[in-house]
């Protein structure tokens, strides 16, 4: 009887331990929620958008994308945080949001690292410095000459104070030595809008916001952000190799979970996306969007977001950007 009772004992004891990833494969059982912080059209978008559909036919569950764009990323980030710590929903976004903005803005209503767990990054892509088509710019040399001629008379737009796009241009403003004049926007998608049309002189777009617009005829690119060439326009020149060799920036993009989310979940998600990620088909629908893929565990990705929130602290008081 008791030799009988203590086989119950071990047996239920191994039921409760297969149950645990057992759970985990099982995931999902119902649809999952990716909450973009930006509005529809940007490279979170996109890169949500087609990788929630890759995600979406590997776990026989929908994977639906929710734009909740607002306050630069804030308003999406904090509805994520204050999510369910339970996998359904999570947060697609990259490092213009996420490591920014806790630098930016005086209060937050969460904090980017602790209150949340990474998952998995997707990928790295670099920004294009782009110009109207009737742009009397042709060059960045062009540009730099021609602010440097006028003080205060070029413009440039961004998606936002704070925002990366706006950061690169104030970077590139004291590194150069230039003056040009901020015009903020709520969305990318706006701005490039007024470049296209001539209203401002110029942007920096992440390469998979402005790529299609490049290869139309609509946008030119007169250099990259990234210390070498980018595959999908190998003719625009870095502004590493245009004489200012410390200029390099490729920020990444990734999935991000509530803080608590349990660790078997995080897992399967890491895993399932990387094996998303090595197929030809993902590779080179990166490559064609200007980006590259980027494979990591959370523990990788908890360590790039650290020390970028620590980069871009340094940009941001350098800049002066502020929101309160």
């Amino acid at each position: 009887m008791k030799r009988s009772l203590v086989l119950s004992v071990a047996i239920l004891a191994l039921a409760l331990f297969a149950n645990l990833p057992a759970a985990a494969q099982g995931f999902p059982a119902r649809p999952v929620k990716f909450v973009v912080p930006q509005a529809p059209g940007g490279a979170t978008d996109v890169f949500a958008r087609y990788i929630g559909q890759k995600l979406s036919a590997k776990w026989g569950q929908p994977v639906v994308v929710e734009n909740k764009a607002g306050a630069a990323g804030v308003v999406g980030t904090d509805a994520v945080a204050k999510s369910p710590a339970d996998g359904y929903t999570m947060l697609v976004t990259y490092a213009g949001s996420q490591a920014v903005n806790q630098s930016l803005y005086a209060k937050l209503p969460f904090d980017s690292v602790k209150d949340f767990q990474p998952v998995a990054t997707l990928s790295t892509t670099p920004f294009f410095l782009v110009v109207g088509p009737d742009s009397p710019i042709r060059s960045f040399k062009e540009l730099i000459a021609a602010a440097k001629a006028k003080p205060g008379s070029i413009t440039y737009a961004t998606s936002g104070s704070g925002s990366i796009n706006h950061l690169l241009s104030e970077s590139l403003k004291m590194m150069t030595g230039i003056d040009m004049v901020h015009v903020p926007y709520k969305a990318i998608s706006a701005a490039m809008t007024d470049v296209m049309g001539g209203q401002v002189d110029n942007a920096f777009a992440s390469v998979p916001s402005a790529i299609q617009l490049i290869r139309g005829g609509k946008l030119r690119a007169i250099a990259v952000s990234s210390a070498r060439r980018n595959s999908s326009a190998p003719e625009v020149p870095t502004i590493a190799e245009l004489g200012f060799p410390s200029f390099d920036v490729s920020p990444w993009w990734g999935i991000l979970a509530p803080a608590g989310t349990p660790r078997a979940i995080v897992d399967k998600v890491n895993a399932d996306v990387a094996e998303v990620l090595r197929t030809p088909e993902v590779q080179a629908f990166f490559k064609d969007q200007g980006a590259e893929a980027l494979i990591t565990t959370p523990e990788a990705f908890l360590k790039r977001l650290e020390e970028d929130v620590q980069k871009w602290a340094k940009v941001v008081k350098s800049s002066g950007a502020r929101v309160d």
